[in-house]
This record gives structure tokens, C-alpha cells and sequence, in this order.
């Protein structure tokens, strides 16, 4: 696989250990005929690790092979059924590009590090619960990887310092699956704010889809098959239900802060796109919410969170109640409203304005995955930095706290850190169960 400047290697494992003995030549070499990566030179072929097998990092295991510049190495998840899933797709796929025999060559593990520790691997992609994302992305980039981490990218706010922190601290590229910043509509949307096309801003309306709760399921023995202390990792132990494992850790607050953060970050990064000031200046926050009254889901279900910027931006986000969840912004001379749906606007003549040289032009992206790998090669930030991703979950975060405080509090972005309340910064860190820490 290509090698980048500072890359990391590890000897702690082999391929061959790692792959437990399966690239023996003769069944299943690991070097694949270059035709199957569009001539691609091996030099210049991203070695790829994905670490999380389901939904989302089954679609980053499909983008990945769908390029002839990667070549997938390795797949982990705690789930055996959901790995060997994942292995077996890999490695039919390079069987069939090749055109005969059989491929035997991509690692599987349920446990990250073994990952991180395999040669050859250049970019990870991170798709786990958001209370392994720290600790995973973290420890990718101390061992030269490049990172695409899904959002949000951190469970808690302390986590989120402590990834800044360290990607500019071991300069690696990294890459938060916000999406929405490599999508045409969106970023034209927050050039006809930042350029002032709707007057002077006044307030964003942003909705998202609302949360649930969860029946009670009755602990029960760990299944065949999982991993379940690599599932929890530095979660909390509690024991295993059938509720655990599942799609329902996005509603258990030891994994999630649910959806007010994990589909939140998506349109209130949009908001902090179109009004930088909800991230730079200080924040009066007043929120509620309902909480599931009983069963093992304990984020909210519906909220309603209005924040204030001390420059007069009114930011009131709320649980997705109308079906159209999306961004609205409104100035004093129209207004802009943008979702996956599409995009539109009063004066609808705004949708035609084409931003002269001299105005603010917002980075400029089509493909998430595409400027993850431009700007591997580059060295460039991409679409998505992780300093985005942070201040983007901050809005969510400090609509939580609001929320379960039933008052008021005042947010410095400076500091970063509530303003005289000691009750409120106390939910900004979160306790990791040993022996796991960062």
C-alpha cells in the first residue's frame, strides 16, 4: 500500500497473524492483478480498514470498493456475524473482479487495535456507537492513520477537545461524516446568508427527526457471537438484553446522546455553516424536552432548545413534528430553506444569484468521500475537520444539558465551558469504564 509522510508502523501484528494464516499464495494471493484498480499503481493504492459493520459502515465498505485507488484490507466489529458479513463481501468482490478463484485476504477482528496494527493500512473508517469514537479516532491517528469518523464525532464535549487536540497534534486528516458540507444545495444556501442575499439575519429554524422510546427487554446471557465487552468498551457495564446491539443505541444514553445530537449534528451544522456566530459568539441556551417514562431508552423523544447569540441570532431547534425537517434561515429581506429534498427561497429570485469574485465562497466540495481522499493526498483540511465537527456537536450538547436542567444557561465558546455553573459543566465529560481512557 502507498506510504504517506508520518505514517506510523506497527509491527505488533502480521498480516498473516492477523488474517489467521489465510494469504497462503496458492489459495489466496494478497497482491490482486492491478486491472481490478482501474491500473492503479500499489504505490499509489489506499490501504483501507473499516471499523463498524453496520449500516453505515457497510455503505463506506461499498464506497471503498467501488474505487480502483483503495484496496480494503481489514473489517472489525464485535458482532461475528456482522464482520464475517462484511469479510465475505470484500473478499467475493475481489474474487469476482478478478475473474477466477477465489480471494482470501481480508482481515477480520472484533477488537480495533488489531486493525490499526495491520500494515499496509493508510485511512480507516470509523462507523461504530458514538461512545467508541473518541477512543477509536484517537488511537487510528496516533498510529498514522488518515480518518473518516462518522458523526457525531464525539459522545461527549470533553472527548471533543481531546480529538482536536490530538489530530493537529499528530497532523493526520480527518474527516467527519457531516455530508451535508460536500452537497451543493446546502453550501449554496449558507453563501446566500453569509453574503447577506436574505438582509441581515435574525433567526434559523431547525428541525430534525425525533427520538423513541424502548420497551424493557430482560437481561439475558451474551449470544454466541458477540463481543460484547468490545460493544461496550468504555461504556458503563450493564448486562445484555435484547435491546443492546442493536439500532437502539441511539436512544441509550451510554452510547448516544440520541437524536438531538446524532441526526441533530447534521442541520445544525448547516445553521453554524450559514451563521458562524452561533460557534463564535457567546450563547444564552433554554430548552425542554419529553423523556421516555419508562424502558431503556433515556434520551428525549421531542424538544424544543432556543439559543441566543449576544449579536441578536435567534436559533430555536426543535423534534421533526410537520414531516419536512431541514434549516430555514430568515433576514430582514427574505429567507432560505434548505433539506435533502431541496432548496428554496423568498424571493424565490434568490435561487438564481450567481456570487461575484469578491464574495464569500464557501469550500467547495460534491463527494464526502472524494475530498477525504483528495485531501489524504494533499494534506489539505477537508470539507469537514474535526473542529467543525466539534463545535457542531457543542449545539447539540449544550441543547441536552439545557434540556435535562430545565433552565437557562450561558455558553462561552472561548472557554469552552458554561458560565458559572458548575452543575452544567459537569455534564460536559463523561467517566470511561476501565480500562479504557484517552
Amino acid at each position: 500500500m502507498r506510504t504517506l509522510a508520518g505514517s506510523a508502523k506497527s509491527s505488533r501484528v502480521t498480516r498473516r497473524e492477523f488474517l489467521g494464516g489465510a494469504v497462503a499464495a496458492a489459495a489466496a494471493p494478497y497482491i490482486l492483478p492491478g486491472r481490478i484498480f482501474a491500473g492503479t499503481a500499489p504505490s499509489d493504492r489506499f490501504g483501507i480498514g473499516v471499523i463498524g459493520a453496520g449500516g453505515r459502515g457497510g455503505d463506506h465498505l461499498n464506497t471503498c470498493l467501488g474505487r480502483g485507488d483503495c484496496q480494503v484490507l481489514a473489517v472489525c466489529d464485535p458482532q461475528q456475524a456482522k464482520r464475517d458479513g462484511a469479510k465475505k463481501h470484500v473478499e467475493d468482490h475481489y474474487a469476482q473482479k478478478a475473474g477466477a478463484g477465489t480471494y482470501k485476504g481480508c482481515g477480520s477482528s472484533s477488537d480495533f487495535r488489531e486493525l490499526l496494527a495491520l500494515p499496509g493500512i493508510d485511512a480507516v473508517f470509523i462507523a461504530s456507537p458514538e461512545n467508541w469514537h473518541a477512543l477509536q479516532l484517537i488511537a487510528a491517528v496516533k498510529a498514522g492513520k488518515d480518518v473518516y469518523c462518522e458523526k457525531a464525532m464525539t459522545l461527549s464535549h470533553a472527548e471533543g477537545l481531546a480529538v482536536c487536540d490530538t489530530v493537529r497534534r499528530y497532523g493526520r486528516v480527518v474527516q467527519i461524516g457531516m455530508q451535508q458540507r460536500s452537497w451543493g444545495i446546502f453550501r449554496q444556501a449558507c453563501e446566500l446568508v453569509r453574503n447577506q442575499y436574505i438582509g441581515k439575519l435574525h433567526t434559523i429554524h431547525v428541525s430534525v427527526p425525533g427520538g423513541r422510546a424502548l420497551p424493557n427487554a430482560a437481561p439475558k446471557p451474551v449470544p454466541p457471537g458477540i463481543d460484547y465487552e468490545m460493544w461496550l468498551g468504555p461504556a458503563p457495564y450493564t448486562p445484555y438484553d435484547d435491546q443492546k446491539c442493536s439500532f437502539n443505541w441511539y436512544f441509550m444514553l451510554d452510547y448516544c446522546l440520541g437524536w438531538i445530537q446524532s441526526w441533530g449534528i447534521h442541520y445544525l451544522d448547516v445553521a453554524q455553516w450559514g451563521a458562524p456566530s452561533l460557534c463564535t459568539k457567546p450563547l444564552a441556551v433554554q430548552g425542554a424536552a419529553v423523556f421516555p417514562a419508562d424502558g431503556p431508552a433515556n434520551t428525549s423523544i421531542t424538544w424544543k432548545v432556543e439559543l441566543d447569540t449576544a449579536d441578536g441570532i435567534h436559533t430555536i431547534y426543535t423534534d421533526d413534528t410537520q414531516g419536512r425537517h431541514g434549516v430555514k434561515f430568515s433576514g430582514d429581506k427574505g429567507w432560505v430553506f434548505v433539506n435533502r429534498s431541496g432548496i428554496s427561497a423568498e424571493p424565490a429570485t434568490l435561487l438564481k444569484v450567481k456570487l461575484r469574485p469578491e464574495e464569500e465562497h464557501l469550500y467547495e466540495a460534491y463527494d464526502h468521500h472524494q475530498c477525504f481522499f483528495d485531501c489524504v493526498r494533499s494534506r489539505k483540511d477537508p470539507s469537514a475537520p474535526v473542529e467543525v465537527g466539534h463545535s457542531g456537536n457543542c449545539l447539540a450538547i449544550v441543547s441536552d444539558v439545557a434540556t435535562r436542567l430545565e433552565r437557562k444557561v450561558q455558553w462561552d465558546w472561548a472557554a469552552q465551558r458554561f458560565v458559572n455553573d458548575d452543575e452544567a459543566n459537569r455534564m460536559l465529560s463523561r467517566p470511561m469504564r476501565v480500562p479504557w481512557t484517552i
